[in-house]
């Protein structure tokens, strides 16, 4: 182990006590790569710019890391933030929303919010005594921001991609001409950093294939990764709440996702084939949520058996996974290439996992790998079907669990903290 002896500037608009998938990878960062060498300045949003948040995270950010905190958000997100409810949105006000953005602001509705930071930045390097640059998305205006500093200042820059760029891999561009503009943008984002990095193995991929070759030789896979459980077998942290309850989970974004629907219709038809069930089979879904899921639960009677709780605090979160007896996963279905963080999570669970995900993608093979099911996005007869099985197997007394596959220790937060710092020395050796 090495002391501090460089620092490296992380511009993203999620840090505790922001909540939210995005958040624990760079959280995880600046745990980590103290231990190699490398303290922390993160520029990011304000303590109260998204509608999700988790005070609780707070404790672990390092006290060594500075923060320079960035005030006002974006117009949506302060939007989101007043009409917050305990995690609950209205899914078409958020849409419209969503849609004025992708009119008029590019390459999101973070623009504005980018420019503060970029200015922000620049006055924290004009200090000097920083070693690198790194920007991680979405929102993917934070690699804007990183573009400006990198020419202005000439510090080596990684930008880091959680997801694919927002506006033509998960949003459709309204127009061609939308189209076009968010693909100059990726490309000069691409073009001007030093060090990419992709969350997924198929998005480095593509990004390494890509004919303009402008990605050439700097693609990097890095992982989204976890944290490990620290419980032994008995803690109580990990044993069932309720015995007598067969015990649904899902935990994470619930905004957008056609999939919630689904599983809620799956669990009606399953009840409807087996009505002594309804005593017996309750669902937790613990995350921010569109309203409309919530109406679509009382409109099939599973009030009582449905609980929507809205975002828990992580460790809860975790807890939660740990006790479930069938764990369920789905995310955006027009982003083949994106492997949710939680994924992670659900495999260190140890518990049964059913995933509606495409056919060939790279987290089908991720939940295969740990023992898991898959199965296509929208099939309603399948995952009734799937919790079926699980429902009457723990009805006979079998509480089924599943083993971590050998590959998951290698994607803890610490050693791909390790693996970043790696790569920065080799950055930076580069650029001596």
């Amino acid at each position: 182990m090495r002391g501090p002896a460089r620092r490296l500037l992380i511009v993203c608009y999620f840090y505790p006590p922001l909540a939210g998938g995005g958040v624990h990878r760079v959280l995880g960062f600046t745990r980590y790569l103290p231990l190699h060498g490398w303290s922390c300045t993160v520029v990011c949003a304000g303590m109260e710019d998204y509608w999700v948040t988790d005070p609780s995270l707070l404790e672990r950010v390092p006290p060594a890391t500075e923060v320079v905190r960035v005030e006002g958000g974006s117009a949506l997100s302060l939007w989101l933030r007043w009409r917050r409810q305990s995690g609950r949105r209205s899914g078409r006000e958020f849409a419209r929303w969503r849609a004025l953005g992708d009119w008029w602001l590019l390459p999101d509705s973070y623009a504005g919010w980018a420019r503060r930071a970029r200015a922000a930045a620049r006055r924290r390097l004009q200090a000097g005594g920083f070693d690198a640059l790194l920007s991680s998305s979405p929102p993917d205006s934070v690699h804007m921001a990183a573009l400006d500093l990198r020419r202005r200042f000439g510090i080596p820059w990684v930008a880091d991609f959680r997801d694919p760029w927002v506006g033509l891999h998960l949003r459709r561009p309204v127009t061609a001409w939308h189209r076009a503009a968010q693909a100059g943008l990726e490309r000069r984002v691409l073009e001007g950093a030093d060090l990419i990095l992709a969350a997924s193995r198929t998005h480095a991929a593509s990004l390494a294939a890509r004919p303009d070759r402008v990605c050439a030789g700097k693609v990097e896979h890095l992982p989204n990764g976890y944290e490990p459980k620290t419980e032994t077998p008995g803690d109580p942290a990990s044993a069932p709440a309720h015995p007598d309850k067969f015990l649904i989970a899902y935990t994470g974004m619930l905004s957008q996702m056609p999939d919630t629907e689904v599983f809620l219709e799956a669990l009606h038809e399953l009840l409807a084939r087996r009505p002594e069930a309804r005593r017996r089979v309750r669902a937790r879904l613990a995350g921010p949520f569109d309203s409309g899921y919530a109406d679509r639960a009382v409109a099939l009677g599973l009030t009582g058996i449905v609980e929507f709780s809205g975002p828990l605090p992580h460790r809860e979160a975790r807890a939660l996974q740990r006790r479930a007896d069938l764990l369920l996963l789905w995310k955006p279905r027009d982003c083949p290439s994106m492997v949710p963080g939680k994924l992670y999570e659900y495999l260190d669970a140890g518990r049964p996992l059913g995933a509606l995900l495409g056919t060939g993608e790279e987290a089908s093979e991720l939940v295969r790998q740990g023992g898991g099911t898959v199965i296509d996005p929208g099939d309603r007869g399948a995952l009734a079907a799937l919790i079926e099985r699980h429902y009457l197997a723990w009805k006979e007394g079998e509480r089924q669990g599943a083993s971590p596959p050998a590959w998951l220790a290698s994607n803890t937060r610490e050693r791909l903290a390790a693996r970043l710092a790696e790569l920065l020395e080799r950055l930076k050796g580069e650029r001596a």
